[in-house]
């Protein structure tokens, strides 16, 4: 059987729509792509910006600076040694840019001025570090971002 060149365009523009139909499908359909927000509550996120901003500078004019250590036990997180630790309330937020099923967010429980979050918790890569904490009613906010 002899194919002419009119059959051969067809059979090249059915191969061609083919092959675009299995990369929309599978990239459509697979986990690996997974094209999700990056917050659930986005708009209403943006809309409370302006406290972490206020938040931010009042930690500016206070000099409650945090300092993140890495180690091979974990991350440490160390609060200004001139605040009473069991004073200070507030939350950790771990945000894991690629993969928004390892995020962590956990309340601040403090004995000392320090903080650890355990290795077993952390996965290489990169991560966001979120500290939004409380000290006699003045709020703070702390953002890093790290590579661990």
């Amino acid at each position: 059987m002899k194919i002419n060149w009119g059959t051969g365009i067809v059979i090249a523009f059915i191969a061609f729509i083919t092959f675009i139909l299995y990369f929309v499908v599978r990239m459509s359909t697979d986990n690996r792509a997974n094209h999700d927000l990056v917050t659930e509550e986005y708009y209403k996120q943006e809309l409370a910006y302006q406290k972490e901003i206020d938040a931010s500078e009042s930690a500016l004019k206070m000099d409650a600076k945090l300092k993140i250590v890495q180690s091979e036990k974990g991350i440490t997180i160390f609060f200004p040694e001139k605040f009473d630790p069991k004073k200070i309330t507030g939350t950790v937020s771990l945000y894991r840019p690629s993969n928004k099923h390892l995020d962590v967010d956990f309340p601040l429980s403090l004995s000392k001025t320090h903080l650890l979050i355990p290795d077993n918790r952390l996965v290489d890569g990169r991560w966001d570090i979120s500290v939004k904490w409380q000290y006699e009613g003045n709020k703070f906010m702390f953002k890093e971002k790290l590579t661990y």
